[in-house]
């Protein structure tokens, strides 16, 4: 999602749809995490970045194995990763990755949500110079124990930016390099916040009218709550 701007579901609803969207997506993560290696968190490091962070939000441990399961294809199913590119209204950009056992179902559901708001789906590739993709982590202050060296490390290890805002490191490197980051903070005994590949805007586009930018939190609710739609990125930039 665009780092410019605030993430939408922040800024809206209750606070238990507001929990509800962090158990989603903590979940996902567990999902994505165990699908792409074992579902032993002691040899698959991703697996327990993501049950740490589901465990610091209180989601229960039924809900954790399950998705370990599902990402497995415990469930006799296998998962497909597919990804959609469209605009949403205002011409906001916006690239959705999903992984479903129905192809067929999947993309009838995201062109809907499309639909329901004027926004189009467009053909791969479309969105190509809109973003880019980057290994991303984010590592609690509190767990360094030497800055210098700490920074030295993930440097040497391939990261090419380092921020520390908010008592939180993040680590910005190509995603040929996210392997060896998480190796190396590996080695350091370091777990991360979060370890993924995200999508980045490269430039950004504004919505002013009230009511379009009300269709596009619309438009992204809809993806988002649907279960088969693993993470949402727009270029939206709004107000500060």
């Amino acid at each position: 999602m665009g780092r410019k701007s605030a993430k939408i579901a922040a800024k809206k609803g209750a606070a238990d749809k507001a929990r509800g969207q962090v158990f989603t997506r903590a979940l996902k993560d567990v999902f994505l995490a165990s699908k792409s290696g074992s579902g032993d968190p002691d040899t698959n490091f991703l697996l327990k970045v993501a049950i740490d962070r589901c465990k610091k939000f209180n989601v229960p441990k039924d809900n954790i194995d399950r998705a370990i399961k599902k990402g497995q294809g415990g469930d006799g199913v296998g998962y497909t990763d597919i990804n959609y590119e469209g605009y949403g209204p205002g011409g906001v950009a916006v690239f959705v990755e999903a992984s479903t056992d129905n192809n067929t179902r999947t993309v009838a559901n995201v062109r809907s949500y499309f639909n329901k708001v004027q926004g189009s789906l467009g053909q791969t590739g479309s969105l190509e110079f809109v973003f880019k993709r980057e290994a991303n982590f984010l590592v609690n202050e509190e767990n360094v124990s030497d800055q210098d060296e700490f920074e030295l490390e993930v440097i040497d290890a391939g990261a090419e930016d380092i921020t520390l805002e908010d008592g939180v490191y993040e680590i910005i490197a190509p995603v040929e390099s996210f392997g060896d980051i998480q190796k190396k903070l590996q080695e350091i005994n370091i777990t991360p916040e979060e370890a993924r590949l995200e999508r980045v805007p490269l430039n950004y586009k504004a919505i002013d009218d009230e009511d379009t930018l009300k269709q596009f939190e619309r438009l992204i609710d809809l993806l988002e709550e649907d279960d088969d739609v693993v993470t949402v990125y727009h270029n939206l930039e709004e107000e500060e």
